[in-house]
């Protein structure tokens, strides 16, 4: 399940990418258009920041803006910036990978191999730029 946390990361983003005359754009602005917690949203910005997708501006027309281009920020960029690996089970990570605990065998398992499906089918949903959205 996506978390709340990468959902309001998606949620500002796309926002600031579609409002591109009013950039930087204060925290207020995008908390109170897009209904997100101002405190929690401050929290989100700043992980961005940390990562380089966008920089902070000071004084009264302060704000946030990009720091790479919006078409090349993606889903699932910003998801493993928010919740860490993509992939529904360590095993089938592919950045992240670790083997199960309990695993016999990993090459014949079934639900390893259900789940490399499932993000093989999932991650190119994911590639897409917020640009797209």
């Amino acid at each position: 399940m996506l978390s709340r946390k990468a959902k309001y990361a998606l949620k500002a983003l796309i926002y600031m990418h579609e409002h591109p005359k009013e950039i930087p754009i204060p925290v207020k602005v995008i908390s109170d258009e897009q209904k997100i917690p101002y405190k929690f949203l401050e929290t989100i910005m700043s992980n961005l920041k940390q990562n380089r997708i966008i920089k902070s501006h000071r004084g009264p027309k302060g704000g946030y803006s990009f720091v790479i281009q919006p078409e090349a920020i993606t889903v699932a960029s910003v998801m493993r910036i928010m919740d860490g690996p993509i992939a529904l089970t360590t095993c089938t990570s592919e950045n992240f990978y670790e083997k199960c605990e309990e695993c016999i065998d990993e090459h014949i398992c079934k639900v390893r191999k259900l789940f490399i499906d499932v993000r093989t089918e999932m991650l190119p949903v994911l590639e897409k730029s917020i640009t797209e959205m």
